[in-house]
């Protein structure tokens, strides 16, 4: 196999994970939305939080991509799921992250098949990454299922705010 057939291997990977990413950044900041609207402000800084490491994610996918020749995508790898009760986003976040780790831990692998050591660095940092998140979701979601009205009405009325950010808009603010 060439060169050139390898690359287009680990590209095709890399953009799927980074299609995986976008839907991810959509879904949590969709959640984000909801959760902050339904006054549960702790979770949905947490999950703002999350989408914002997928954003990173994304990005260095797309860089990893672009160095390998490659055209990043946009598309996002499916719809997002909207009008999500409280106690459907987190089993919901467990699944998305628990699929994510697994195709992940399959696309690093074509990436070391195909000789690309950076790609799969970078694989098994985002899998480090999607594991912190998928235990996240797993304890909110088993704090739910054991405490009940309890644990919401604890994080209910909680501040969303997760700081100052720094961003082009606002390059005076520290982060």
């Amino acid at each position: 196999m060439s060169r050139e057939e390898r690359k287009k291997k680990v590209i095709e990977v890399l953009n799927k994970a980074k299609s995986m990413e976008l839907q991810a950044i959509h879904q949590y900041m969709h959640q984000h939305y909801h959760l902050d609207d339904k006054d549960f402000g702790e979770l949905a800084a947490n999950v703002k939080l999350i989408a914002i490491d997928e954003m990173r994610h994304a990005e260095e996918l797309a860089e990893r991509i672009k160095e390998l020749g490659g055209e990043p995508t946009t598309e996002l790898d499916g719809p997002v799921e909207k009008e999500q009760d409280v106690e459907e986003i987190f089993p919901f976040n467990v699944e998305q992250e628990d699929q994510a780790i697994e195709a992940y831990s399959k696309f690093l692998e074509v990436c070391r098949e195909n000789g690309d050591s950076i790609s799969v660095r970078l694989f098994e940092t985002i899998i480090e990454h999607e594991q912190e998140h998928l235990n996240y979701f797993d304890d909110v979601d088993e704090h739910i299922k054991t405490l009940g009205s309890s644990y919401l009405s604890r994080v209910a009325g909680t501040s969303s705010d997760t700081g100052p950010a720094k961003g082009f808009a606002f390059p005076d603010q520290a982060q």
